[in-house]
């Protein structure tokens, strides 16, 4: 197992300040449009960490100002330093359930993901779940996240609680869902809705945390849950919204059966004003023209899954469909775990190029790696804070060994660009690349 450090920090982190020498990578800007101009790049570079976690200076390391000269350094040399991975949709108690295989979707989920989630239940078995989905998530290079809890209060404080302690920008919710599952997975809609409101009042905008008013998707909420839904994000619009969205035909079906006065399966959120620009929906392969433009006009995002829509046959998500220029949507990348195969965002991004194949559509690296930072950040509404390594964000930042494999090292001797090093790494790459990960300015993680 990787080293994993967890700080015994109160509420106010306070961490040495320092200075990190590496190859510094960076996006200001997407690449989709400006290939490697979107990319800062410090082959020599360093950066500086305040006590307080923020970055302070960064830069070439010979410009490096007198004041900072006697400060701590640590030096990475050659590998690559870069913005910690951020992943906006992930589900907490399927934190071990990589490789369950269904026939399709809601197979899945009957014979193997409820039963999972009902063991949250017990506070013992979501603490130690906790603090091996964090860790996981660091180990893989991971700094920040928006993931799904289980329908239990207790399990999302304990995960709240988890995150808080590692000073991690995280965002999670209790799951709201009163139908169409066991009955140990299930809430009442009123007090799923008081429950969520309890958890959002304490947490959400605690240290770097924030809420996420969570229905697991419309099969799992009546109309009188996803009211009171609607209301409570009415009430609290600064928070944020995660759903899944048209991820399967056989879910698509069911849903027109359970909600047959909506015209679509997005017209089941819009009615309950669910579609705002801080609402994510997970999936979103098999959409409409009208879908996407209602979508397009909330500004809300959409989160591209690649590996677990693969793995459960869901569907091709159709990035270019998605980017229309007539009604563009914004969209995320992310792992899904536990239906995706890989806590890697590294092995996301390579199976997203895949997908992208499928379609005939052109996807880099640098827009691979520039979605599951800086890009992920802007869904958020977060990109003056995370997502990028620039004076005033968080030192929130990962070291990536470009060879840290033997076939990395082989194939990085005929690598003739930043994109075609990156591209062999999102290929090639997994935890192992990721020799540290840093949380405001705090290295929670080192491979050995």
């Amino acid at each position: 197992m990787p080293h994993i450090h967890v700080p015994n920090r109160g509420s106010s982190p306070v961490t040495q300040p320092q200075i990190i020498c590496a190859y510094i990578i960076t996006f200001h800007d997407d690449p989709q449009y400006l290939a490697e101009k979107a990319v800062t790049q410090y082959p020599k570079g360093a950066l500086v960490t305040s006590a307080a976690g923020k970055i302070i200076w960064v830069g070439d390391k010979s410009d490096l100002p007198q004041q900072y000269v006697k400060l701590p350094i640590t030096d990475y040399n050659n590998q690559y330093l870069m913005a910690g991975f951020i992943d906006p949709h992930l589900h907490f108690p399927q934190y071990r359930m990589l490789a369950a295989p269904g026939k399709n979707l809601l197979d899945w989920l009957t014979r193997f993901t409820f039963k999972e989630e009902a063991r949250y239940v017990d506070a013992g078995h979501a603490t130690d779940a906790a603090e091996h989905f964090l860790d996981f998530l660091l180990a893989h290079g991971t700094t920040s996240a928006m993931a799904f809890s289980s329908v239990h209060k207790g399990a999302t404080d304990i995960l709240f609680n988890a995150a808080d302690k590692r000073n991690m920008a995280f965002f999670t919710g209790k799951t709201m869902m009163d139908r169409n599952a066991p009955d140990n997975v299930l809430d009442q809609a009123e007090q799923g809705a008081i429950d969520s409101e309890v958890l959002l009042q304490k947490w959400h905008g605690h240290n770097r945390l924030r809420y996420a008013i969570t229905p697991r998707f419309a099969i799992t909420s009546t109309e009188a849950q996803l009211q009171l839904t609607g209301e409570l994000y009415q009430k609290y619009p600064d928070c944020y919204m995660q759903t899944h969205l048209s991820e399967s035909a056989e879910e698509i079906e069911m849903v027109k059966n359970l909600f047959p006065n909506a015209k679509d399966y997005t017209a089941v959120y819009e009615q309950y004003d669910l579609l705002q620009k801080n609402s994510f929906f997970g999936h979103a392969i098999h959409l409409s023209e009208r879908e996407c433009a209602a979508l397009s006009q909330a500004q809300s995002t959409v989160v591209h899954c690649p590996t677990s829509n693969t793995f459960l046959g869901s569907g091709l998500f159709n990035l270019g469909h998605l980017r229309q220029a007539s009604r563009p949507i914004d969209v995320g990348l992310a792992t899904d775990i536990g239906g995706g195969t890989s806590y890697s965002m590294l092995h996301t991004i390579g199976e997203a190029f895949k997908v992208a194949s499928f379609n005939n559509i052109s996807f880099s690296a640098l827009e691979g790696f520039y979605m599951a930072t800086l890009g992920n950040a802007k869904t958020l509404g977060l990109d003056h804070e995370i997502g990028s390594v620039k004076v005033g964000n968080w030192a929130d930042f990962i070291i990536i060994d470009p060879v840290a494999t033997p076939l990395l090292a082989a194939r990085q001797q005929i690598s003739e660009s930043l994109n075609d090093a990156l591209f062999a790494l999102a290929i090639l790459g997994d935890d192992r690349a990721i020799s540290a990960t840093y949380v405001a300015g705090e290295c929670l993680h080192t491979r050995t």
